[in-house]
C-alpha cells in the first residue's frame, strides 16, 4: 500500500513539474500591451497571436438594440480584443448575423481573429453549417473554426464517423478555415477522447476557472495533454457561465480575481462575456494591467473556494443538460422545454 502510494505520489509530481514547464512556456510568450492594444498570446500550432481576451459571441446576440450590440464590438476592438468568439447557433443565428454587420464596416474583418463553431457532426450537415456562418458573417473564410459542444460521450465518434471531420478537412483546403478545434464543457474525459483521436487539433476551448481546480477538473487533466500536443488552449466560464454577472460572485470571488486567475493559466485566451460598453472598457483595462499570479496566490484563491467548489455547485454545466445547447440536446434525443 506504501509503495502504491509512494508511486501515485511520484506520478502526480513528475505531471506536476511537466504541467509547470508547459504553463511557463506559453506565459512567457505573452506579449506586453500597447498602448492601444492587449496583450497577446501564441494560441498553441497555430502560431498565431491572438488578444488573451476574445469577446463572447453569445452575449452579442443577447443584446435587444442591434445598434448596441454592434457599438460593443466596434468598442471592443478599438480596445485591443481582437478575438472574436462565436457559435452557428447563438440565439438562432443573430449571434453571427449580428458580428457579420459590425466587421462588415470599415474594413474591421481583417482586424479581427475570428472563430465560430460547427453544431453539426456529419458531413453534409457541418457543410451547411459552415456556408451558413460564412454567409451570416459575412466573411469567406473563418480563422478557427471549432466543433461546439462535445458534451457527450459519443460526440467524438459521432465527428469521425459521420463525416464532420471530412468536411472540415475539406473547408481547409478550399480555404474557407484556417484552423480547426473543438469545444466543450461537460467532462474532462470526453475533452481527453478527442485529444487521443488520430487528428492534430489546433485548439481546444473549455471551461478555465478557480472552481474547475476542484470539481472535473479540466486545468489539471486536460490542459497538460492539450499542451503536450501544442493545441492552443482557449478557456470560458472563467466567472461561471452565461449570466452576465457571474455566478461565482453568490461566493464572494470578485471578477477581478476570477479573471486574473483564469488568465495565470496557461490559455491562449479567455473567452469573456460582456454586454455593456461598461464592462468591455473594465474588461480591456483588466487585461492590460494583467500581471500572473504566484504560485502561492492561486493557491491561495483555491483554498478559498475549496468548500463551495467540490460538490459543483457553482459548474452546473458539467453536471446537467440543462446548460447544454438546445439543438445539441435534441441532437440526442433530449426534450427541449
Amino acid at each position: 500500500m506504501k509503495e502504491t502510494t509512494r508511486r501515485d505520489f511520484l506520478k502526480q509530481a513528475a505531471v506536476g513539474a511537466t504541467l509547470a514547464a508547459l504553463s511557463e512556456k506559453v506565459l512567457a510568450q505573452t506579449s506586453p500591451a500597447s498602448a492601444t492594444g492587449l496583450p497577446t498570446r501564441v494560441l498553441g500550432r497555430t502560431g498565431q497571436r491572438v488578444s488573451i481576451l476574445a469577446l463572447g459571441g453569445w452575449h452579442i446576440g443577447s443584446i435587444k438594440d442591434d445598434a448596441e450590440s454592434i457599438r460593443l464590438m466596434h468598442a471592443a476592438l478599438d480596445e485591443g480584443i481582437t478575438f472574436f468568439d462565436n457559435a452557428w447557433d447563438y440565439h438562432d443565428g443573430r449571434s453571427e448575423e449580428l458580428m457579420g454587420r459590425a466587421l462588415a464596416e470599415d474594413g474591421r474583418r481583417q482586424k479581427v481573429f475570428l472563430m465560430t463553431k460547427n453544431c453539426e457532426r456529419d458531413y453534409e450537415g457541418s457543410q451547411r453549417c459552415l456556408d451558413d456562418s460564412l454567409r451570416r458573417l459575412r466573411t469567406d473564410h473563418l480563422d478557427l473554426w471549432q466543433f461546439h459542444e462535445m458534451v457527450y460521450d459519443n460526440d467524438p465518434d459521432w465527428v469521425f464517423e459521420k463525416g464532420g471531420l471530412r468536411a472540415a478537412l475539406e473547408a481547409r483546403k478550399a480555404g474557407k478555415v484556417r484552423f480547426i478545434g473543438f469545444t466543450g464543457h461537460k467532462h474532462p474525459n470526453i475533452h481527453l477522447k478527442m485529444l487521443e483521436k488520430p487528428f492534430d487539433w489546433d485548439t481546444a476551448q473549455m471551461p478555465i476557472n478557480v472552481m474547475d481546480a476542484h470539481y472535473r477538473s479540466f486545468q489539471n487533466q486536460v490542459v497538460p495533454v492539450a499542451l503536450g500536443k501544442d493545441v492552443g488552449v482557449i478557456g470560458m466560464k472563467g466567472y461561471g457561465g452565461s449570466s452576465p454577472e457571474g455566478i461565482m460572485s453568490r461566493s464572494g470571488l470578485s471578477a477581478a480575481e476570477a479573471y486574473r486567475y483564469s488568465l495565470s493559466q496557461p490559455v491562449s485566451a479567455q473567452v469573456v462575456g460582456l454586454i455593456t460598453l461598461d464592462q468591455v472598457k473594465q474588461a480591456a483595462a483588466l487585461a492590460r494591467s494583467f500581471t500572473p499570479m504566484s504560485a502561492a496566490e492561486q493557491a491561495a484563491l483555491r483554498d478559498k473556494v475549496r468548500d463551495v467548489a467540490g460538490d459543483g455547485r457553482y459548474e452546473l454545466f458539467k453536471s446537467t443538460v440543462v446548460f447544454d445547447g438546445p439543438y445539441h440536446r435534441k441532437q440526442h434525443g433530449f426534450v427541449v422545454v
